[in-house]
């Protein structure tokens, strides 16, 4: 089922929430472990979904591309209802290089992504690292390509990219924010 975004609870400046969560590397990561970088993108997303599928390089040659940013998938879906979001999975995606973004974690209890107000995968957020900590400056898509078998007008995650890219010059960030589709996120009962 392909879902729109809409839900949007954090604003531009808002703080970014804290985690903490286990990682496909056998470690649990929270937001400090992120603060050496100059942006963090937090994107809700998963295994199973075709619209997070076909977002799946775009993500890793965000991750390649800037060192300075750090990329982090959140999977949150329900495992039981859908065994190819499972842990194992994850892991298994990261290992044969299908997922090579800077971490890859699991929000088994799904708090994390209600507290962002993630509603479909996939859902990213972009978080310039400020002084006060890392504050919202973009939730949106990455790119125009709105189903999984469109091709996007521009190289794949080209709006992600030009407000990566704003935030890395420490321009503002104006660019409206334009709603993510995928498919919903599979919540537990």
């Amino acid at each position: 089922m392909a879902l729109e975004e809409s839900a949007q609870e954090l604003e531009r400046g808002d703080q970014a929430p804290e985690f903490e969560l286990p990682g496909t590397d056998g470690d649990r990561h929270s937001l400090s472990d992120f603060g050496g970088n100059e942006a963090l993108l937090v994107v809700f997303t998963c295994n199973h979904c075709p619209y997070a599928q076909a977002k799946m390089d775009a993500l890793n040659a965000i991750a390649a591309d800037y060192e300075e940013v750090a990329v982090v998938g959140v999977n949150p879906n329900d495992a039981e209802e859908y065994p190819d979001d499972s842990f194992e999975r994850m892991r298994e995606l990261v290992s044969d290089g299908t997922v090579n973004y800077d971490a890859y974690l699991r929000d088994e209890s799904q708090t994390v992504a209600s507290t962002y107000g993630a509603t479909c995968t996939p859902d990213p957020f972009l978080f310039s690292n400020t002084d006060s900590g890392f504050q919202l400056a973009y939730h949106g898509r990455l790119d125009d390509a709105t189903g999984p078998d469109e091709e996007p007008s521009g190289e794949p995650g080209f709006e992600m990219r030009a407000v990566i890219d704003a935030v890395l010059a420490d321009e503002p960030v104006e660019t409206a924010f334009r709603p993510s589709r995928g498919c919903s996120i599979k919540w537990q009962e």
